[in-house]
């Protein structure tokens, strides 16, 4: 049988940060000039959304947009909320920032979803054995071009490092 990964990527408004997570993973894993964790035994899939209603049913951030398309992404995206009822098919549930990783275990119906939350950042080698804040993806909403681009760089690393445990986790063994 088949085994399906599913990773969520949360941030507030799923319009900015989530998205450009989901974009960015979404290439590094149909990138991989290795094995991919969707060859042979299963697949991998990645969504977004975010914690708040706020911006239900628009597309992504123009900047955000504008930010992964500098990069050569590809992104066609509408904003959704995060549901508790959601835990149950996800097997990883990945946090932007401090304050939704807090919101999404407070959330979660056991302990066992609460276990699937994680920081984004904390997939970078990088800030490995960093706690608190330092491990959060700055909200870019209210900066220009450069913020945005701070925001992807920090996501783009951490990403590296996301695959390379989904390719672990989700791999045939």
């Amino acid at each position: 049988m088949a085994m399906t990964y599913r990773i969520t990527f949360v941030c507030t408004g799923n319009i900015c940060r989530s998205p450009m997570a989901e974009a960015v993973l979404r290439r590094i894993l149909d990138l991989n000039s290795g094995p991919r964790p969707a060859s042979g035994s299963g697949d991998v899939v990645v969504d977004s959304f975010g914690t708040t209603g706020w911006h239900v049913g628009e597309p992504a951030d123009p900047r955000a947009v504008a930010a992964l398309r500098r990069r050569g992404y590809d992104i066609s995206h509408r904003a959704r909320k995060w549901r508790p009822e959601l835990f149950a098919a996800r097997d990883l549930v990945v946090a932007l920032d401090s304050g939704h990783l807090a919101d999404l275990r407070a959330g979660a119906p056991d302990p066992a979803a609460a276990g699937r939350v994680w920081l984004l950042r904390s997939f970078d080698p990088a800030t490995r054995g960093s706690g608190g804040s330092e491990l959060d993806v700055p909200d870019p909403y209210h900066g220009g071009a450069v913020v945005f681009d701070r925001a992807l760089d920090l996501i783009e690393r951490a990403c590296r490092g996301l695959a390379d445990r989904v390719r672990g986790v989700a791999a045939p063994t």
